[in-house]
């Protein structure tokens, strides 16, 4: 059951202190930091720690590339544990609607309430042997439509009631540059009526492109209706800048890439890679208020460059905390009841 028309999240207060300090108006940070491939947690947690006071917002991968590694909700429930602000990105790849619903569930009752749907990577970038291909019980959107109805309407999908719905900030990905800026909004747009309320594009590094594709949000009644925080990342090296020219829904600037070429040749492509990213957010920052709401910085396994360039970037967040904790928010909303 598809929806042609907007429907406005119902709760009143902020779910997260993400979605907090956007409707505040700041022009907010959000990271990824990369999961471990093992059990073993102090990296992450030194990660966790080194970032969290930088940031409004950190994410999890979930399952990158098709490839295993420590779960997103793990991960959110260590960051909650570290006093910090955790985002789920929950892919539809190999999840049955049952299970998406219960995992959700789950998380929320652990304290995360930012929570980001993804159609998810194809198992054919899994390493062998491969999964099987044909399990896509959902999408990005379905997975949307089916949150919010849990949160709002406080319902499953079966239509058994909800006596206490979870409350969670609910977020998608967009992509400017997978195709025609004019079917990216469609797309985007079936998003925000299905329930996303924040989006994290994928990577931008080009701003006039970036602006063409806001025109077209703007033509479907979209930029007013969700907050929009563009993909950042630090470029590493030349190989690095040419990978990612290779990447469905990536454009990379020639001009970027002859810088890299010649930073490479100089011996400092890491530094022109970090100046690069610091020009494209100051860029950025020009548009907060005409549909850009924050940047997320995606370090690719550079974690620990994420506080220097929020710093210089001047972006810290500002001390914006709520009255109570997720849990004693969660505590209180039961004794109402």
């Amino acid at each position: 059951q598809g929806d042609r028309q907007y429907h406005p999240p119902t709760q009143m207060e902020p779910a997260s202190t993400l979605e907090r300090r956007l409707r505040a108006g700041e022009f907010v940070v959000t990271s990824e930091i990369t999961p471990p491939l093992s059990s073993k947690t102090d990296k992450l947690i030194q990660h966790i720690e080194a970032t969290k006071c930088h940031v409004s917002g950190i994410n999890f991968t979930d399952n990158a590339s098709a490839t295993p590694r420590m779960t997103s909700w793990a991960c959110g429930q260590i960051a909650v544990a570290h006093g910090a602000e955790p985002v789920l990105q929950i892919s539809a790849r190999n999840r049955s609607r049952s299970n998406f619903q219960s995992e959700v569930i789950g998380a929320t009752a652990l304290g995360i309430r930012n929570i980001l749907c993804i159609s998810g990577d194809s198992a054919r970038l899994s390493p062998a042997p491969r999964e099987k291909m044909e399990i896509n019980d959902l999408d990005a959107v379905q997975m949307l439509w089916i949150l919010r109805r849990m949160r709002d309407e406080g319902r499953y999908l079966d239509g058994r009631e909800i006596k206490f719905p979870p409350k969670f900030f609910l977020g998608a990905a967009a992509s400017p540059f997978a195709s025609s800026p004019k079917f990216q909004a469609l797309r985007e747009q079936k998003k925000v009526h299905a329930g996303a309320q924040f989006f994290q594009t994928n990577l931008v590094f080009d701003i006039g492109g970036m602006e063409v594709w806001l025109n077209e949000l703007a033509k479907r009644s979209v930029l007013d209706k969700v907050y929009i925080l563009i993909g950042i990342t630090p470029i590493k090296s030349l190989k690095m800048a040419l990978v990612l020219k290779e990447v469905p829904g990536v454009y990379m600037p020639e001009s970027i890439l002859q810088r890299m070429n010649a930073a490479n040749a100089a011996g400092n492509a890491l530094e022109e890679g970090v100046q690069i990213a610091l020009e494209l957010i100051s860029k950025i920052k020009t548009y907060h208020g005409q549909g850009i709401h924050g940047i997320h910085l995606m370090p690719v396994a550079w974690d620990e460059i994420v506080p220097r360039i929020v710093t210089e970037a001047g972006l810290t967040p500002k001390d914006f905390e709520f009255d109570h904790t997720p849990q004693e928010q969660n505590n209180a909303h039961h004794i109402e009841k």
